[in-house]
């Protein structure tokens, strides 16, 4: 019905200046006049232009007191002409409406406001409010003071019309013509086609959209990063264990059982099952011993070892976990150099916010070889560092239970404009090594550093929770793109993509 309305009337007239008047004056519903204008607009019937107005709407509250008055004035018709208690109005009127009513009213100087009563200062008001409103309902003009002061009152709002002005198209024709969409066997059969008129293809037109698998960004960093360990020579730790008992995460790595990363807010402990069952008997020994009273050069902690709290089981708060079964697996054969490294989920009790969470990912590299020194750790940082795009660094002291000398890693950040840290570093203890069953020369050089980090870098993200969690918005991770760590199409460096 809207669309022969529409091409009737442009057969007489030159234009349609105004949708929503044109939809007014035939009776139509605004909404099916605009579909249509659309409709022939794409098919050159017509040609359409925007048409966008300002105009000022009702509100909910607006609307009630179009039917039952302002405030103020039904307050000002509830006082009787002796004057009224103030709890009795309020009782009448309702506590929202004698609120209003009552600044509204005392504001015009309508009404007397005694202590105990109130009552009328003039005989007659009008009432400018509900008129305004009324007005502003049925598209009439309203002086430009009345509108601000409804504004003020939130009784009115702002809205965007959105309409078009229609003239006739270089196609158009009283009414569309039927076009074919296929040309069937029954159409070659009858000879019809000779007729037909068929509807042009439009080969800028996207097909479906195929469904698949996308990679999360987290992955496709991730992969980046095991292709740089490869590329260097290392090889990949097995990390299946997400549960870990407390010998591996911290005793086996000389970290104290009074440090406070063993407390359980800091540490995610099992109830069930509560503790490992099978610990290699005689290495346990030997970090008793040298945690109680030390070994190998160190004088130890001096404190009592208990074996139940090195049976806790517990979510691994590193990877580091992995590190320490690996290289105890490693210290029981011939000695023999290699490199390792490991990427995969770690977990701490801490608070979630925009930069943390409970559950994150570390990146572990370490290489073990004799007579290794500081310089080679060095060395090997600025190799692996300067493959993620990040050629600029700085190292500061830095103290782990588990590694000295230790060593945290900085890099210059060209898009932050300043140095921010990057991960950590250090020579693992000879009172780690040399209870594992290492020769004394062995030196094993390792450091670390978040996932996270430099996938939210990379990706323009700085909200931890919007990569990594139940809140992930999973048409962001279909839209994102493949980040390159650090190099751009040409295989250079550049700032955008350095993490």
């Amino acid at each position: 019905m809207a669309e022969e309305a529409i091409l009737s009337y442009l057969e007489k007239n030159v234009e349609i200046s105004d949708s929503g008047r044109f939809a007014d004056e035939f009776g139509l519903d605004h909404n099916e006049v605009v579909n249509v204008i659309k409709s022939l607009n794409g098919f050159r019937y017509v040609d359409a232009e925007d048409i966008k107005m300002e105009k000022w709407v009702l509100t909910n509250e607006g609307e009630t007191y179009t039917a039952a008055g302002s405030p103020e004035v039904q307050l000002f018709l509830a006082i009787p002409p002796e004057g009224i208690p103030r709890e009795e109005l309020q009782k009448k009127l309702g506590p929202s409406i004698f609120k209003i009513g009552c600044a509204q009213a005392a504001k015009n100087k309508w009404v007397e406001m005694g202590k105990q009563m109130i009552s009328r200062k003039v005989q007659h008001v009008d009432d400018k409010v509900k008129n305004s409103l009324l007005r502003i309902k049925n598209g009439k003009e309203v002086y430009e003071e009345d509108v601000k002061g409804l504004k003020a009152r939130k009784l009115i709002v702002s809205q965007t019309w959105k309409g078009y002005s229609v003239k006739k198209g270089p196609n158009y024709a009283p009414r569309r013509k039927k076009v074919a969409t296929d040309l069937t066997r029954e159409n070659l059969q009858r000879g019809d086609w000779r007729e037909l008129e068929f509807k042009e293809y439009n080969f800028n037109a996207k097909g479906q959209p195929v469904l698949g698998g996308h990679l999360h960004p987290l992955l496709k960093v991730r992969q980046q990063i095991k292709n740089i360990f490869r590329q260097m020579g290392f090889e990949e730790m097995p990390t299946n264990n997400y549960v870990e008992s407390s010998f591996w995460n911290f005793d086996a790595l000389f970290q104290p059982q009074q440090h406070p990363a063993r407390d359980a807010h800091d540490t995610f402990f099992l109830k069930d099952p509560s503790t490992t069952r099978e610990l290699p008997e005689d290495y346990v020994d030997r970090v008793k011993q040298v945690h109680e009273t030390g070994g190998y050069g160190s004088k130890g902690y001096g404190y009592n070892w208990k074996r139940e709290e090195a049976n806790k089981n517990l979510l691994r708060t590193h990877t580091t976990a992995v590190t320490s079964r690996m290289l105890y697996m490693l210290a029981q054969k011939p000695f023999a150099p290699k490199k390792y490294f490991s990427i995969d989920r770690v977990f701490r009790n801490e608070a979630v916010d925009r930069t943390h969470l409970a559950e994150f990912h570390q990146i572990e590299g370490l290489i073990c070889d004799r007579d290794r020194t500081l310089g080679d750790l060095i060395g090997v940082l600025y190799d692996f560092f300067s493959r993620l795009g990040m050629s600029k660094l700085r190292f500061k002291p830095a103290y782990n239970p588990y590694t000295e000398p230790s060593m945290e890693i900085f890099s210059y950040h060209e898009g932050f404009k300043k140095w921010v840290e990057v991960g950590n570093s250090g020579m693992f203890r000879p009172e780690m090594l040399l209870p594992m069953g290492f020769p004394e020369d062995a030196r094993i050089i390792a450091w670390g550093l978040s996932l996270e980090r430099p996938t939210m870098i990379l990706y323009g993200v700085d909200n931890i929770r919007d990569l990594f969690g139940h809140k992930v918005d999973l048409g962001l991770v279909k839209k994102n793109p493949m980040c390159r760590l650090g190099i751009d199409a040409r295989g250079e460096q550049t700032e955008e993509t350095s993490i």
